[in-house]
């Protein structure tokens, strides 16, 4: 597995789901676009590297060594089911059970691949799906982390009908 297709989440969140890496605590958990505190909505940035290439999550240095030029947000594309797989045995304050699934995003013909949580069971290989935020993707009250340790909102995928 590539860097761009590693867990979307970050290396400090065992939860398996695409996050931004702000400190966001918008409210409304509907899964649906919330405002942040400072009025902006968030953002799902994928990076982008003078070669073209994209990561997600963003890295300090792409594929091809160099440092990113900007950032394109995905929340702005839908994405293809590559695979999926559903968890039974959840870390804690995880759904249960989390049906999780690696998407690939085509932006301006650059593939760039994520993982993350769907929001129903009901989803098949070659899916088209979009990003909807979630205030919180797992319970911070019952994981071993002190709850302001981290954020934990960030995106889940929903079919596009």
């Amino acid at each position: 597995m590539s860097d761009d297709d590693s867990d979307a989440a970050g290396p400090d969140d065992d939860s398996g789901v695409a996050g931004p890496d702000d400190d966001s605590d918008a409210a409304g958990s509907d899964g649906g676009p919330v405002d942040t505190p400072s009025g902006a909505a968030p953002t799902m940035d994928a990076a982008r590297y003078p070669d073209g290439s994209l990561t997600y999550p963003e890295h300090p240095i792409g594929p091809g060594g160099d440092e990113p030029v900007g950032t394109v947000d995905l929340g702005e594309y839908t994405a293809e089911v590559i695979t999926w797989t559903t968890s039974t045995a959840t870390p804690p304050g995880v759904r249960e059970p989390n049906t999780l699934a690696i998407v690939e995003f085509d932006v301006d013909g650059e593939p760039v691949r994520a993982i993350g949580q769907v929001t129903t069971a009901a989803v098949e290989t070659g899916d088209t799906v979009e990003p909807v935020y979630c205030a919180e993707l797992r319970d911070p009250e019952a994981g071993l982390r002190e709850p302001d340790s981290q954020s934990w909102d960030g995106f889940r995928f929903e079919p596009v009908e």
